[in-house]
């Protein structure tokens, strides 16, 4: 009997949920076949079999969290192995550590029929299976559960589903959480594997590296004309138009091509040397439907503004999916996070590691400006560089920062 385990599927991954079981108990299962889609902290990845065999047990049911390495399947692959399974004990002892599969199970378990609940018990089912039933407004109370130890999975009530009236939209679990605080009003919100990995990496980040904040205004006025120009010529020849992000990617890359040691990592403290990196892979934050995400642009300074911009667009589709892979949410030298969009004038943004720092740009707007002695209304854009001070110091920030409006207040040196 194989045993299969959570794998480890990118570099910050300490646990999975469960997604998508592909395969079920008694399924015959090929090498290549996929098996499961496993939640990480930065997408959803299938999972291929490198065994063939039949599916035996599902240990782990769909909307479930493990830690890496826990077995979440059993595959029998017709080749007879030592296994130590645990010696039956009675009833009131401590749970079995492994049981034979459900079908040779299930005549001596007691749970087999569904067994009347006293008053506040429940039967066991996956986060999953909770929703479902708030949204189909199922009792499980009579529901027998074919997983680990009882438990009810998803297949275990989608005949119920079938024949359930339209799901109760007042009833899905986004929207009816707990209440724990009545004072309050508070209620209980789940966080996603995506969300917690988010905020460990980010909290860690705060407490550990040194931040300090260099904020810069740019008279914007000739980039939205640029912009509007360039996009007109572009619709007119049947081409994608290019936004002011794309517009800032290009900027931030050729200004880190001139300051290298803004495009640096800070090792250890244990550590003589940082490294500077000869290529400029730019992150560019997408806040997702699943989350905040960092998908990665190689070698950005040496790809046109259309480029940028075409690529851009396909990793933030990609990001809403959640298929983005490992590979290109990895080796990011230095991160944009854009909230302009939004309205937002300026805000800080923590730094992503290992990079040495961040750049947060709020909107383009119109503000007075003295220009000649006199006061015209001209487009402005603010930004600030969140530095890791161990390796940046003020006044090389400083000088990226002005190199970097340079580049934004003269747009055409970014299309030349």
């Amino acid at each position: 009997m194989i045993e299969i385990k959570m794998p480890r599927l990118s570099d910050t991954m300490e646990e999975g949920s469960v997604a998508t079981w592909h395969k079920h108990p008694g399924d015959h299962v090929d090498v290549g076949d996929i098996l499961v889609e496993i939640e990480t902290d930065k997408a959803t990845m299938e999972y291929e079999a490198y065994e063939a065999g039949t599916l035996t047990e599902i240990l782990v049911p769909e909307g479930e969290v493990v830690a890496i390495g826990t077995p979440i399947a059993l595959l029998d692959s017709g080749v007879a192995t030592a296994r130590a399974v645990a010696a039956p004990v009675p009833a009131a002892a401590a749970p079995v550590v492994a049981t034979p599969s459900h079908e040779a199970a299930a005549p001596q378990r007691p749970e087999s029929a569904p067994q009347p609940l006293a008053e506040g018990q429940r039967r066991f089912a996956s986060p999953l299976v909770r929703r479902i039933a708030r949204q189909y407004n199922i009792d499980l109370s009579g529901v027998r559960g074919s997983g680990p130890g009882g438990r009810i999975i998803r297949r275990d009530i989608m005949t119920l589903v079938d024949g359930a009236a339209q799901p109760d939209v007042s009833q899905v679990a986004e929207h009816t959480p707990t209440v724990v605080d009545e004072r309050r009003a508070s209620e209980s919100l789940a966080l996603s594997s995506t969300r917690r990995v988010i905020a460990r990496r980010l909290g860690e980040s705060a407490r550990t590296i040194p931040h300090f904040f260099v904020t810069a205004v740019a008279d914007a006025q000739a980039l939205v004309a640029m912009r509007g120009e360039l996009n007109t010529q572009l619709t007119a020849v049947g081409r994608a138009k290019v936004s002011v992000n794309d517009l800032l990617i290009r900027a931030c890359a050729l200004a880190l091509r001139e300051h290298p040691q803004v495009n640096a990592s800070y090792i250890d403290d244990a550590s003589t040397t940082m490294l500077v990196h000869h290529r400029i892979n730019i992150g560019v934050a997408v806040a997702s439907a699943n989350g905040l995400v960092v998908p990665v642009i190689d070698d950005a300074d040496q790809k046109t503004v259309s480029e940028l911009g075409a690529e851009a667009k396909r990793l933030a589709g990609l990001a809403n999916d959640k298929k983005l892979s490992l590979e290109q949410m990895s080796g990011g030298t230095f991160t944009i996070s854009n909230l302009g969009m939004f309205g937002v004038e300026q805000f800080t943004a923590i730094i992503n590691p290992p990079e040495g720092a961040i750049l947060a740009v709020g909107a383009t707007a119109l503000e007075p400006r003295v220009i000649d002695g006199e006061v015209q209304v001209r487009h402005t854009m603010r930004y600030t560089l969140s530095s890791d001070h161990r390796i940046i110091d003020g006044a090389l920030a400083a000088q990226f920062l002005r190199t970097l409006t340079t580049y934004l207040e003269n747009p055409w040196s970014l299309v030349a």
